[in-house]
């Protein structure tokens, strides 16, 4: 642990003497603040024992508890460190380079962790405590953070980070990654410009929404883009036209909460060419197909499931959830509404690839019909090539994208 040396009291009590004198004055540099807290520190006697290295740890640390994220701050410096996850004030977990592992530091109490991430929280005007305790929120690069504290975590505060590149990967990057094939990759890019309904299924952390980053970047700049997300994390960029909006939670009396229904329902209102929901998870997921269903063409989406056949039922399910139309309406409403599911997974040695470029076919006997277009071979721990399964039947908008290489990328 960063400055274990130096018990929790210890640094505590230096971090206390520190804020003590900036209260008398706030409007020092970071430089200053540096000396300040060596000055202090150096005043502890344990202080003389420990290496050049500890010493430094230790005031790195003091220092990022006022001007960043305190414990973990050095982590999210870390620019292969892609996901922590904290449980209690002690363990820090973290993915790096597609491995999980326990980091060597953490916060020194509880009631520490908790401050933190009060401000983390407020920093986007978000609430979370005993009688409200689960929470989605980010930091200002992006990362989305979910929070989950007593008595629903049962051992302790409990926060998930998830953190995304400063430059978005494109589909090139995904190319050279092995996650599609070039030819699979001009098939998407001509789908999106074409304004064929699109939707990335996958398992959590399987790269949905990396995934929908690179397929927005070919939207032509020209349109007008909604983006709408419970918490803010797509990266979309070179459209000027671009509108991104986000849920807000309740206010501490019960009211003031706007959902995923409200706002894209307040989209439709705003002449967009296409919507993009970030992810469904639930009723919304009616509001979603309506809007596909009603001349927003080329929208974008995400979910969770399995394969794309369990995404089709989980779709259901949520529409289902949230109205009481018949099943038989629903699944018409999913047919007419998606053309083409995009079904993605993480591989155990944490590659996340293509497994499946499917175009919803229509129905067939009642139910909704999947037709392959591109299916991954083989197994291993990061499966075999995605080769093609057939083509598309539904060419309808198809003349509507330009031949390939008649327009680069401006992104």
């Amino acid at each position: 642990m960063i400055g274990a040396e130096l018990t929790a009291d210890e640094i505590a009590a230096v971090r206390e003497r520190v804020r003590a004198r900036l209260d008398w004055d706030s409007a020092v540099t970071d430089p200053e603040l540096r000396t300040l807290i060596e000055a202090e520190l150096f005043a502890v006697p344990r202080m003389g024992r420990m290496t050049s290295e500890e010493r430094g740890a230790a005031v790195s640390r003091l220092f990022h508890s006022f001007r960043g994220l305190d414990a973990l701050q050095p982590l999210l410096e870390d620019p292969e460190v892609t996901e922590i996850m904290i449980v209690g004030h002690e363990r820090i977990f973290i993915e790096k380079s597609g491995r999980l592992q326990l980091a060597p530091l953490g916060f020194e109490s509880r009631e520490r962790l908790e401050d933190l991430i009060q401000s983390i929280v407020g920093q986007v005007n978000r609430i979370v405590n005993e009688a409200s305790p689960i929470v989605d929120a980010r930091l200002p690069d992006g990362s989305r953070v979910h929070v989950v504290l007593p008595p629903v975590a049962l051992q302790g505060p409990t926060v998930t980070i998830r953190r995304f590149p400063a430059r978005p990967l494109g589909m090139d990057d995904l190319v050279k990654l092995g996650a599609l094939e070039p030819e699979a990759a001009h098939l998407l890019r001509r789908l999106v410009r074409a304004k064929y309904n699109l939707f990335i299924s996958g398992g959590t952390g399987s790269g949905k929404t990396t995934f929908l980053n690179a397929l927005a970047q070919w939207i032509p700049s020209d349109e007008r883009v909604i983006t709408i997300e419970d918490a803010a994390e797509l990266q979309i960029r070179g459209i000027p036209n671009l509108v991104s909006l986000e849920t807000r939670n309740a206010n501490t009396e019960g009211k003031g909460r706007i959902g995923m229904r409200d706002l894209i329902r307040a989209s439709l209102r705003m002449r967009p060419n296409r919507i993009i929901v970030g992810e469904v998870r639930g009723e919304e997921a009616l509001d979603m197909l309506q809007a596909m269903n009603t001349g927003h063409e080329g929208s974008l989406s995400t979910g969770h499931s399995n394969t794309a056949r369990d995404m089709l039922s989980r779709l259901e399910t949520m529409v289902l959830g949230g109205s009481d139309l018949p099943v038989a309406v629903v699944r018409r409403q999913i047919a007419s509404a998606l053309d083409v599911i995009v079904h993605l997974s993480r591989y155990r040695d944490g590659s996340r690839r293509v497994v499946e470029i499917s175009e919803v076919a229509g129905l067939r006997d009642g139910e909704v019909d999947l037709h392959p277009l591109y299916l991954r071979e083989g197994g291993g721990e990061s499966g075999g090539g995605l080769r093609r399964a057939g083509e598309l039947r539904d060419c309808r908008k198809w003349d509507a994208a330009e031949p390939a290489g008649e327009e680069e990328d401006r992104r």
